[in-house]
């Protein structure tokens, strides 16, 4: 298993109080509890050349986190049509927190993927529907977060293959804030949780369920679709069949 975690990393360079919380970035962060996932952990970042997206690096990647907010429009769109080009063909993708309304995310989604928001230091409880998910193994009914950034509904996404988690807020919203797609060979999950002020990513069950999202969207040994004209695989008898030049 080898992943690739991206963060478009300016918040760190900005604010002091985020720097504060992750001193070695929201992605060095992630990566830190990820080592163990895998046989080679990589960060990329948005000031890197290719944005650290390279065709080698992802070529040799087997699930991508994203975690973006302020600067989604500074990702080049070549970029992005070379990410869902490899999830199209199986790598997977875990979307985190306000990577919502990242490029590839909107790609991979076709909706605008935008929702409600407030920050006010509120209590979630992140609640599992999909209790037999491998996501939620070893998780108890709920996540209770003491204070995160709110996300409400509606949320502009398709109907996500799996609903895996909701959340409520303290201020009364719920979001649908754990969520599965399918896209080509590719798994895609996103999950909510993540604002940069809060110290979220070091919160035991938050990296429980990101370890479990990578081993679950981790590319598996399933027949490639063959597309295009296709030979008959017994005789037709109510036709010739012309060979092919």
């Amino acid at each position: 298993m080898n992943i690739t975690i991206w963060n478009e990393n300016r918040h760190e360079q900005k604010n002091p109080a985020v720097s504060e919380v992750y001193p070695k970035g929201i992605h060095g962060a992630l990566a830190e509890f990820l080592t163990e996932e895998a046989g080679v952990v990589r960060t990329a970042t948005l000031d890197e050349p290719e944005h650290g997206l390279t065709e080698e690096v992802l070529n040799d990647t087997d699930v991508l986190l994203w975690w973006g907010h302020i600067a989604h429009d500074e990702v080049e769109d070549d970029i992005v049509r070379r990410v869902q080009k490899r999830v199209l063909d199986g790598m997977g993708l875990i979307v985190l927190h306000s990577g919502h309304l990242s490029k590839i995310f909107r790609t991979l989604m076709g909706t605008g993927c935008d929702l409600k928001w407030r920050e006010a230091d509120e209590r979630e409880r992140l609640w599992v529907v999909e209790p037999g998910h491998p996501i939620t193994a070893g998780i108890g009914e709920y996540i209770e977060m003491p204070k995160e950034e709110m996300y409400g509904e509606h949320f502009d996404i398709p109907a996500p293959d799996e609903l895996v988690f909701i959340s409520w807020f303290e201020g009364g919203e719920v979001f649908r804030s754990g969520a599965t797609f399918t896209r080509g060979r590719g798994k895609i999950f996103y999950f909510r949780p993540g604002h940069e002020t809060y110290p979220t990513y070091y919160h035991q069950d938050i990296q429980t369920v990101i370890k479990n999202a990578v081993q679950w969207a981790g590319p598996k040994n399933t027949p490639a679709p063959v597309y295009g004209n296709a030979k008959p695989l017994e005789t037709i008898s109510s036709k010739d069949v012309e060979e092919e030049n």
